[in-house]
């Protein structure tokens, strides 16, 4: 069976971001280190709703354990 890199490639780009891509590229966004083709591929296949409710979930994530950490070095 033949595959035609023409119909990949157009079935790449349409394709929705998986849950790693999003968490993946929400990681980067925070440390800023975020690779061109990866920024290409988030405003192509990416919904603006995705990216936010990733961000806002990373970010109270990141508060949480913050606050863990700290409430476990002071000892409460």
């Amino acid at each position: 069976m033949k595959t035609d890199s023409k119909n990949t490639a157009i079935d790449d780009e349409t394709k929705p971001l998986t849950l790693l891509e999003l968490a993946s590229s929400c990681l980067a966004a925070a440390f800023g280190v975020q690779s061109q083709a990866n920024k290409r591929r988030d405003f192509t296949r990416g919904k603006p709703l995705q990216f936010v409710v990733i961000g806002v979930s990373f970010t109270a994530l990141f508060l949480l354990s913050l606050l863990v950490i700290v409430k476990l070095v002071i000892g409460n």
